[in-house]
Formats: C-alpha cells, structure tokens, sequence
C-alpha cells in the first residue's frame, strides 16, 4: 500500500528563523492501492510551538490561517492519530513528492521525542517521474501534471490537496503514461 504524504511546515520569506526550526503545520495523505485509486485519507493540522505565530509568507504560500493552527493539535498528538491511521495498512510504503516530506517528518519526530511511523524505506516520486520522462530534470507537482496532461485539482501548497494531486501523478508513473 503506497502511502502518499504531503507535509506543510511553518516558513519565512527572510531567514525569521532557520529551516531546522520548521515545523509541521499539515500533514495530508493518501492511501493508494496497485491500481491508482485513493481508498483512503488522513489531513489534521498541527499547532506549532518554536514559532507559533505564522509568518504572512506562510499563511500566503500555505492559505492556512492561524486560527486553524491555533485550534489543532500539537505533533505528538497529531502523529498518534497519524500512526493510528496508518496501522490499517500491514505494510505501507512511504512516498512523497521530493525528499522534503521524508526529512521534515524525521525532523519533528526527533524534536519532539516520538517514533517515525515508517520504515526505512522510502520512494521519491519526484525521482521516479524524472525516470519515466529520460531526464535528470526535477519537476514541481503542478509542473508534472501538466506534463502529464493533468491539472491540478485544489489548492497548491496544501497538504491533503497536494497529496491528492501527489496519488494522480503516482498512477502516471506506475502506468508510465507520460
């Protein structure tokens, strides 16, 4: 089961702080059979606590506001549920659009002293599209719809929405239909 994880983390536009003091602020993901199709979801925000105001370049970037971080949970909690969530899976496979998602979730497992809910393993889907096209060239998500014949459906930089796209582009890639 290929487990398809987009991360929203706090951000500045003029290095307010470093990225090693980002955090998680939504954590979207899809659950994807064999075939391509989406059988499941998980999305919950996440109250960040180094720099819990978030900074105008974020809320703008993300559209996420801070009366929905300041209404969620913090990451232990939200990864309980998270890791809850995945337990119906025997084995899922974690998968992301870059490297990003994978060092940010280890990131804020480490900071708050909480076990990373995956295995060792896991799949670049950003790698893996540039496979199927022949290039060393990396693509963003919306770039790769396109290339794909797609559009995006939602709202970029958010997590669930951009995990959803995410699945889409994984179908394209297992089917290598590019």
């Amino acid at each position: 089961m290929k487990i398809i994880v987009d991360l929203e983390a706090t951000c500045c536009e003029h290095d307010e702080f470093p990225r090693s003091e980002m955090e998680i602020i939504e954590i979207g993901a899809c659950a994807v059979e064999g075939g391509g199709e989406v059988i499941s979801e998980f999305q919950s925000f996440v109250r960040p606590i180094r720099n819990p105001i978030l900074t105008d370049f974020c809320k703008t970037l993300t559209s996420i506001t801070q009366d929905q971080v300041d209404a969620a949970p913090n990451f232990p909690k939200v990864l309980e549920t998270f890791t809850h969530w995945l337990g119906q899976y025997t084995t899922p496979l974690f998968c992301s659009w870059g490297e990003y998602d994978a060092k940010q979730l280890q990131q804020d497992c480490r900071f708050h002293e909480v076990d990373f809910p995956f295995g060792d393993q896991h799949v670049n889907l950003k790698a893996e599209f540039s496979k199927v096209l022949g290039t060393r060239k990396r693509f963003g998500v919306g770039q790769a719809l396109w290339k794909s014949g797609l559009e995006f459906k939602g709202t970029p930089h958010r997590g669930i929405d951009d995990a959803r796209n995410i699945a889409r582009l994984a179908t394209v890639i297992e089917n290598k239909k590019v």
